[in-house]
C-alpha cells in the first residue's frame, strides 16, 4: 500500500470517527430534550395513575441488569476483536444481540401491559412523555441490533481486518451510550417516579 493511500485511509477513518462522535452528541441533545419534556410533564396525569402506580420496579430492574450485562459483553467482544479472536468476537456479539433482544422484548411487554390497562400515550401528558422517551431509547436499541445483524455476517466473509475492528468499536460505543441513557431513564423516570 502506498504512502498516499495510507494517508487517505487514515484521513477517512478520522472523518468517520469524528462524524460518529458528532452523531452521538446530537443524540445527547435529542435525549436531553426528551428528559426535559418528561420533567415538565411528569406531574400532568389528569387525575389518572402516576408513576408510582404504574411501574413494576422488579421488572424494570431485571431489564436494567440485562442491558448492563450486554454492555459488558459488547466490551469483551471489542477486546476479542482487537486481539484477532474471531470466534470470541462472534460469541460476545452474539450474546450482546440476544441480551438486546431480551431487553427490547421486556420493554415492549411493559408498553403492551400499560396500553392493555388503558394507560396509553393518549391518556395524559405524563404518559405521552414516558412513551416518547422510553420508546425513543427502544428505537435506538433496535438500530443497534440491526447494526449487529449487518456486521456479524461480514466477519464470517471478510474476517477481522482493521476496518471491521473499527466498525465494531463504533458499534460498542453506540451500545455503551444507550446503556448510559438507560441508567438516566432508570433513575429519573422509574426510581424518582416511584419515590413519593
Amino acid at each position: 500500500m502506498s504512502q498516499s493511500t495510507t494517508h487517505s485511509t487514515a484521513a477517512l477513518d478520522l472523518k468517520t470517527t469524528f462524524g460518529f462522535w458528532v452523531y452521538l452528541m446530537t443524540d445527547c441533545v435529542l435525549f436531553a430534550t426528551l428528559f426535559a419534556t418528561y420533567a415538565v410533564l411528569r406531574g400532568s396525569t389528569l387525575g389518572g395513575p402516576g408513576p408510582h402506580e404504574l411501574f413494576n420496579m422488579p421488572f424494570v430492574l431485571a431489564e436494567t441488569l440485562i442491558l448492563l450485562t450486554s454492555s459488558f459483553s459488547v466490551g469483551l467482544g471489542v477486546l476479542a476483536a482487537r486481539q484477532g479472536q474471531q470466534a470470541r468476537v462472534l460469541f460476545w456479539f452474539g450474546l450482546t444481540f440476544v441480551l438486546g433482544v431480551a431487553f427490547l422484548a421486556m420493554e415492549l411487554t411493559e408498553f403492551s401491559h400499560l396500553v392493555t390497562e388503558g394507560n396509553s400515550w393518549r391518556r395524559s401528558g405524563f404518559l405521552s412523555a414516558f412513551f416518547t422517551l422510553v420508546g425513543t431509547h427502544g428505537l435506538h436499541i433496535t438500530s443497534g441490533l440491526i447494526w449487529m445483524l449487518l456486521l456479524v455476517p461480514r466477519i464470517f466473509t471478510r474476517g477481522l481486518n482493521a476496518m471491521m475492528v473499527r466498525r465494531l468499536t463504533l458499534l460498542s460505543l453506540f451500545w455503551h451510550f444507550l446503556d448510559v441513557i438507560w441508567i438516566f431513564i432508570f433513575t429519573v423516570v422509574y426510581l424518582f417516579g416511584v419515590a413519593r
